[in-house]
């Protein structure tokens, strides 16, 4: 949008989104492309732990003309800290409980979101239209139809950088790997593998809804999910693994290693269909995601698995650790006909080493998104395209698993023993139940719905499509709606 289309795009529009008054005129450097030694006017929506490091992060870039001007959360609590962070600049840093206030502020040219959930889409198409450059967190959605509409949104506003908080695509160890792997040096690739060991403990179980913490205006932190029953012990954080909010593990931690397998890949597209065998076992608590989980993406020619355990390596004592995979507890193994390569190693198969790679962690992904800016240039890997793709793939394995059905073990191997690999998950993720005293014999495990997509529409075909695509089109409470044309 150039600038005579943006001052059109103004006068024309009374609301941005829906619920969203623009009282200011916008600074005519907002959303243009800038010159290399032009500073970029940052904010920070969502102060939490992610928020405030991004923030501090942004901070120590003063030298490549970064500028941290704003944030934004609706609990008080977290913008004190905001505050407190930079009160010894020189820069004034404005802050709001309303992400709409934000988006008024001429002061500001480009947003880091680290909200939950819920609110990333639309906080981030909200920003797009006041003109401002973007960076979202993952999950880039909380479902796969708002993701979509983000990418429209990007597309729409092309002037305008938008970049997924993928930071392994910044990482030079990843990227010498899929250069590595195009000339096949351990031969045919077989499938894509990812994996997120990682502690989780029991979230508790109150008795009856909670109130919200005093200094949260709850009616902004539930935004696009109206205000519903607090049924968690611990309001932050626990979010994540309830429906209305979160995406579990596999949409929490997975985004990053699904990002990465179906890079290796090289696909730029949702697979044709899915299947996720799951549970929430160890404890009973007040979340509704599993905690245990495996599902299986049919690329063609070569397929995707996923792995999640949030639960110790055995007895139910986290002092125990937690299990691995080829040395890998969140990461990728990349399976080829001779050899694997685990993160940033390569290896035959006997489990020699046989090459290593640079650092796979993926720093220096913001310093890509404020480079971009200012050249108004932005890498085809960066692009939120990949966040959205990534993305819907743990949505996709989320909705298999919620409308499956409860069966038992022996049952469960006998709908996936035609797919060895997937079997064979399935295998160590009933090994590892058994190992934490854990008895699946019965119907204790969920048989997800095998879900077939159009990846072109990105909907659900066929049987259970219904159920499944209800799912993922995500139900919205005015004024927080996310737009059906961006």
């Amino acid at each position: 949008m150039n600038n005579t289309n943006r001052r059109n795009f103004l006068k024309s529009s009374a609301t941005v989104g829906a619920g969203i008054t623009l009282t200011t005129q916008f600074n005519s450097t907002w959303a243009g492309i800038k010159g290399a030694n032009t500073d970029v006017r940052a904010a920070v929506i969502g102060c939490g732990g992610k928020g405030s490091a991004h923030a501090r992060h942004l901070k120590s870039l003063a030298k490549m003309g970064v500028r941290v001007t704003g944030a934004c959360d609706p609990d008080t609590t977290a913008l004190d800290r905001q505050k407190k962070t930079f009160s010894d600049s020189k820069q004034k840093l404005n802050t709001y409980t309303d992400v709409r206030k934000l988006c008024e502020d001429k002061e500001v040219d480009a947003v880091i979101i680290a909200t939950p959930n819920h609110w990333h889409t639309l906080a981030a198409i909200w920003a797009l239209q006041a003109g401002k450059h973007v960076y979202v967190e993952k999950p880039v959605s909380h479902n796969i139809w708002e993701g979509g509409q983000l990418v429209k949104a990007a597309e729409k506003y092309s002037d305008l950088i938008v970049q997924h908080g993928m930071q392994r695509r910044s990482a030079k160890g990843w990227n010498q790997i899929m250069e590595w792997i195009k000339d096949e040096p351990l031969g045919k690739m077989l499938y894509s593998h990812g994996f997120c060991y990682k502690p989780r403990k029991s979230i508790g179980k109150v008795e009856a809804p909670q109130q919200p913490p005093s200094t949260v205006d709850y009616g902004l932190w539930s935004g696009p999910r109206g205000e519903l029953p607090i049924r968690r012990g611990r309001f932050h954080y626990d979010w994540h693994w309830q429906w209305p909010y979160g995406n579990g593990d596999i949409g929490n931690q997975g985004p990053h290693q699904l990002d990465v397998a179906r890079w290796a890949l090289s696909q730029d597209k949702l697979p044709e269909s899915v299947l996720s065998v799951g549970c929430r076992l160890g404890y009973d608590d007040d979340g509704t995601t599993a905690n245990t989980q495996i599902a299986y993406f049919d690329y063609k020619p070569c397929p995707l698995i996923f792995e999640v355990r949030g639960l110790p390596r055995k007895g139910l004592d986290w002092g125990q650790g937690m299990d691995n995979y080829k040395g890998i507890r969140i990461g990728n193994v990349i399976h080829f006909e001779g050899g694997y390569i685990a993160e940033n190693r390569a290896f035959d198969n006997s489990g020699k080493a046989i090459q290593k790679f640079d650092d796979v962690s993926g720093r220096g992904h913001l310093e890509n998104f404020i480079e971009s800016i200012q050249t108004g240039k932005q890498l085809y890997t960066s692009k939120v395209h990949h966040g959205h793709w990534s993305a819907a793939l743990g949505h996709m394995a989320n909705t298999s698993y919620r409308i499956g059905k409860t069966a038992n073990q022996e049952d469960i191997k006998n709908s996936i023993s035609e797919n060895k690999n997937f079997s064979d998950s399935f295998d160590r993720l009933a090994q590892h139940l058994d190992s934490n005293g854990i008895d699946i014999s019965g119907k204790k495990v969920k048989l997800g719905a095998d879900l077939s997509m159009d990846a072109k529409s990105e909907l659900f075909t066929g049987k259970k499509s219904k159920p499944a695509n209800e799912l993922e089109r995500g139900i919205y409470k005015a004024p927080y709606v996310i737009p059906e044309k961006v």
